[in-house]
């Protein structure tokens, strides 16, 4: 069969080589994909958020399943917009509807989902440009630090926590008043700060029923120590070593159950992934966000350690009937390390030259902001770059194999953090 894959990304590039592991998945397509998908699928040049051209090509091409990889055309309404089109309707597509990706399209409307089914979160207000100083009395009555996000996507840079009172108060109004970050900031959400170390849950449902897939934690600033600007993500390991048996059944317990449950309470539809953002605050968990698709570039170490066939695990999910297929788990861990564009997540260049690759044996090469220039060569095209990802009997055997290979790796100013797991020993 074809299946149609949206995205762009590390976490695409990954889900297309699982993908591809299947004997259902005989032609796979990826918009727009970029040069690591381009040596094992087709890369299609169109927008995941163009609907009209989605359409037209899956047509084309007789798509028999639709993988959606990002939150944008989830967010606009892609689902929707396949289950109301009598030519599309019948076709699969792995994602939740429009309401149900509002859990990641706005913090605000997850926070009242949370509270609504009493799953555990940090206390919340928030807050316009109408009522910014409401907003700074608000953050008077908090210690620090102070967490200020943006409700709506602003690719995983919208989060901002601050020491010092005015400071804090100072970019509240930036964010509100001065747009820092665009429409994203039209609204902020203002959160008590949550003292503990952070893990993702990764979930697949039907609507009813659920899989829990490995535990995965992310390393988001750019600087070693968990220093300077949040990033998209530098790095992830899997499984989290902290989540023990026991923590992993109050997540279920208190957090997946109810997150379901809740959505199907609620009448959301939701065929997909659910990205559960968690820390652990003493020996408890609870919710810092939800993302309403796999995580990047956690997908780089989860989907790794999946022996399950992802397409027939994709059809149990549109079938709702995902309680009748086993879920199979490597054993072994795994490791990712993010090599990035000098300068990244702020001003970058692109297009230099990547060598090395055909040096790397024994990890998975992961491809995210890369293309084919006009000669065949594969040039940086963003600001994360390649995902190195490697097995291992535990963490430090894993991520050890990541960073020997690294190093046969050259680009003008690549830059990779040196110290993933750091904080696991």
């Amino acid at each position: 069969m074809t299946i149609l894959l949206l995205g762009s990304g590390g976490r695409e590039h990954a889900l297309a080589w699982k993908l591809l592991k299947s004997p259902l998945c005989t032609n796979l397509l990826v918009a727009p994909g970029n040069a690591g998908t381009a040596k094992i699928a087709t890369n299609v040049d169109i927008s995941p958020v163009d609907f009209a051209a989605v359409k037209e090509l899956v047509i084309e091409k007789n798509v028999e399943m639709v993988v959606v990889g990002p939150e944008d055309p989830l967010v606009a309404g892609i689902y929707d917009f396949f289950k109301s089109d009598e030519a599309l309707s019948g076709i699969p597509l792995i994602g939740p509807s429009k309401l149900g990706a509002t859990l990641e399209g706005s913090k605000e409307f997850a926070k009242e989902f949370l509270i609504k089914h009493k799953i555990p979160t940090a206390a919340y207000d928030s807050f316009t440009a109408e009522t910014v100083e409401k907003g700074c009395k608000f953050l008077e009555t908090l210690k620090p630090p102070y967490v200020l996000k943006a409700d709506g996507l602003a690719a995983g840079k919208g989060v901002l926590i601050i020491q010092d009172i005015e400071e804090a108060k100072a970019e509240l109004r930036n964010m509100l008043v001065g747009q820092k970050f665009g429409a994203a900031s039209a609204k902020v959400v203002i959160e008590e700060f949550l003292d503990g170390i952070e893990l993702s849950c990764f979930v697949l449902t039907d609507g009813k029923s659920y899989k829990i897939l490995p535990t995965a934690k992310d390393y988001k600033r750019i600087g070693e120590g968990d220093t300077g600007l949040n990033t998209g993500g530098m790095g992830a390991v899997s499984p989290v070593p902290f989540a023990d048996a026991e923590f992993l059944e109050k997540i279920e317990e208190r957090i997946v159950k109810p997150t379901v449950d809740g959505l199907h309470k609620d009448g959301i539809e939701y065929k997909g992934f659910v990205f559960i953002g968690l820390i652990k605050v003493g020996d408890d968990p609870m919710v810092i966000e939800y993302n309403v698709r796999l995580g990047d570039p956690e997908t780089e170490v989860v989907i790794p350690r999946l022996k399950s066939d992802l397409v027939e695990l994709f059809f149990a999910v549109w079938n709702e009937r995902l309680d009748e297929v086993a879920l199979e788990i490597d054993h072994r861990a795994a490791t990712t390390v993010m090599v990035v564009s000098g300068g990244y997540p702020e001003d970058y260049e692109k297009g230099k030259l990547i060598t090395g690759l055909d040096a790397i044996s024994d990890s998975l090469v992961f491809h995210a902001g890369t293309k084919l220039d006009a000669f065949g060569n594969v040039v940086s095209n963003g600001g994360r770059v390649i995902a190195v990802t490697s097995y291992g009997d535990d963490y430090q055997s894993a991520i050890k194999k990541s960073y020997q290979n690294i190093e046969k790796l050259h680009f003008d100013t690549m830059y990779y953090r040196k110290d993933i797991g750091f904080d696991l020993a």
